[in-house]
């Protein structure tokens, strides 16, 4: 692929820290990974590696009817903040969303984005980033 092309991959849950370095050998751009239910317990080896590469942690669980609150949300990115330095990190829902319905979708969706703006807010824009 052109060097401009982003590549992303998506890994479900699973034990990473066994596998990272593989994962870093895949070379992706972003990855993003189920990390809502663990709350963000997965990413910690990542931080503890040094994963190079940025990673959109799951902010809400897709399996759940449960629409979050973008208040859970941001405390998910806080605590992903922790691990992974902010213009590393991406936001987006832990999976695919084909098992919601649109209203509950739409509603999520907004209120993740709602999440990502007030984080960006708080960083002060102080640096380009994918949140």
């Amino acid at each position: 692929v052109a060097d401009e092309t982003q590549i992303h991959t998506h890994m479900c849950y699973a034990e990473f820290n066994d596998i990272l370095p593989a994962i870093a050998a895949l070379d992706a751009d972003v990855i993003t990974i189920e990390t809502s239910r663990s709350d963000m317990e997965l990413l910690e080896g990542f931080g503890e590696f040094r994963y190079p590469n940025e990673i959109g942690p799951g902010v809400y669980d897709i399996h759940s009817p449960r629409v979050p609150d973008a208040g859970d949300m941001l405390r998910l990115l806080e605590k992903a903040e922790r691990v992974i330095p902010l213009e590393r990190l991406w936001v987006n829902p832990d999976c695919g969303l084909k098992t919601r319905g649109w209203p509950e979708t739409e509603a999520a969706l907004a209120r993740m984005v709602e999440a990502a703006s007030r984080m960006r807010a708080r960083a002060g824009n102080r640096q380009s980033s994918p949140v």
